[in-house]
């Protein structure tokens, strides 16, 4: 088998990978060594390290324009669906954003959107490899399926972390049922917005990404959160479409 080296573009796109990775194993060490007020800056940190690979990794394949536009659509969009969310309770239930999270419009930190960039692009990648970009609904759907499976991790975490609360917990580990048909949703709404189909995605780092958040969430969860039933669930949901994007 012959190796090909790497040039300079996947040098820094894998060193940016790289370096987030070690950012997300620090969390837990920060918390033991600072306490825990340390955990939204350096929850803040780790998710601009990341927004910044997958940036770059979009970037890099797509161009400039291409990606900016691609964010532009997500933030704006989640945003909105986060204001509406938070405000009305549609589509994801009652719940409010504290103000642990700096800084915020409308009362929604500016951190979600980009939260929402740096794992949309994943969840196509997977989308791209099981469906191909060919058939547009299921690659919808699997895009709709791969990111709600991340929020299996997340939102037990981030509630336990209290960015956000629950209004009347519930449901998945007291989040409400309703969360997931919201993430599904908007999942869906925003992969037919961008119509990310249209373009042949770099899907090996965006899937090195979609494995590397799974495996910290995975042992994360369940060994430095105290979290180990929705380390679980997620292992499960996300690793089975991981599977299935790398035997496709």
């Amino acid at each position: 088998m012959i190796i090909h080296p790497l040039d300079n573009t996947q040098r820094i796109q894998y060193s940016l990978i790289i370096f987030w990775v070690l950012t997300m194993i620090s969390l837990p060490i920060m918390k033991w060594t600072f306490g825990g007020e340390i955990i939204p800056t350096a929850v803040t940190f780790a998710l601009m390290v990341q927004f910044c690979a997958v940036f770059f990794i979009m970037r890099t394949h797509l161009g400039w324009m291409r990606t900016l536009s691609i964010l532009s659509l997500v933030a704006v969009s989640t945003w909105c669906a986060e204001y509406i969310g938070s405000s009305t309770g549609f589509p994801f239930g009652e719940y409010d954003y504290t103000d642990v999270l700096q800084p915020q419009i409308g009362h929604v930190p500016l951190l979600i959107p980009l939260a929402w960039f740096m794992m949309l692009p994943s969840a196509w990648a997977v989308a791209q490899l099981i469906a191909g970009r060919g058939h547009i609904l299921n690659y919808v759907i699997i895009s709709a399926l791969a990111i709600t499976a991340w929020d299996l991790f997340l939102d037990p975490q981030m509630v336990q972390w209290g960015f956000w609360i629950w209004d009347k917990p519930s449901g998945y580990f007291d989040i409400p049922w309703s969360n997931y048909a919201g993430w599904l949703l908007t999942g869906a709404a925003v992969t037919l917005l961008v119509r990310p189909y249209r373009f042949d995605l770099p899907t090996r780092p965006l899937l090195i990404v979609y494995g590397a958040v799974w495996f910290l969430q995975s042992i994360g969860l369940a060994v430095f959160w105290n979290q180990p039933a929705p380390a679980l669930v997620g292992s499960i949901s996300m690793g089975a479409l991981l599977i299935l994007s790398i035997r496709s």
